[in-house]
């Protein structure tokens, strides 16, 4: 990772700051990137950037400013709860779609113009991509889109590495806002059902984004880091 310069959209927080600050004990330049201003215990020696992927021109205003780098990871994503589908509201899921797929969409096709042709994008879907859950319906379904897009880009793009990690459940902000003791106990109560026997960290899953950004040989890949809660 030395003298990459790598990009991390949701980097400010959760899975994606795990991200940034592996990548840049690595060696890499790193740029982190989110909706809201970098929170006070940031590190230091990463660069932050204000961007929504929400919306076509912060992601061109962002990419303008960033030129020239080699490896684009995303991780931001949407909260949004679970609904049967007799109470599910499809306005809520549109704007679902907009960040989590079409968001990811606007990030890569943005990012194509500067982007390192030797580097990679690694997108993020999730473990309901590919396990059916009532009331997830639309958490599976802009998961798997995702997938489909990493798959479909993985050859459009080439010879640009293009891959998604899947996570399982993860201890993160994206479970909404809750105490510190209400999120250990859903912590606690979620590992209890998974192989090994816990949720993950955030540090577990950037291992994998670090993987994907080192190994060249690998696109088109959709990593499961879960848990074995596909099982």
């Amino acid at each position: 990772m030395n003298n990459a310069t790598v990009v991390v959209i949701g980097g400010l927080s959760g899975i994606g700051r795990a991200v940034a600050e592996q990548a840049a004990a690595a060696g890499a330049r790193v740029i982190a990137a989110g909706r809201r201003a970098a929170p006070g215990d940031f590190p230091a020696t990463i660069e932050t950037a204000q961007v929504d992927i929400g919306d076509a021109a912060s992601v061109a205003r962002f990419f303008d400013a960033v030129g020239a780098f080699d490896h684009l990871v995303v991780t931001a994503g949407p909260v949004i709860a679970s609904a049967r589908l007799a109470d599910l509201k499809v306005d809520d899921a549109i704007a679902a779609f907009n960040v989590k797929f079409f968001g990811q969409l606007r990030v890569a096709q943005a990012a194509i113009g500067t982007i390192n042709p030797a580097g990679s994008i690694t997108l993020t879907s999730g473990l309901l991509a590919r396990k059916a859950v009532p009331g997830g319906l639309v958490k599976a379904a802009m998961n798997a889109a995702t997938e489909s897009m990493g798959k479909t880009l993985a050859k459009e793009l080439a010879p640009l590495r293009v891959n998604v990690v899947s996570p399982g459940m993860v201890e993160t902000g994206m479970w909404g806002e809750m105490s510190e003791a209400d999120r250990k106990a859903m912590a606690a109560r979620a590992g209890a059902g998974i192989p090994v026997g816990r949720v993950g960290q955030g540090g577990d899953l950037a291992q994998a984004y670090l993987m994907l950004m080192q190994n060249g040989y690998m696109s088109g890949s959709v990593v499961d880091v879960d848990g074995g809660g596909l099982l």
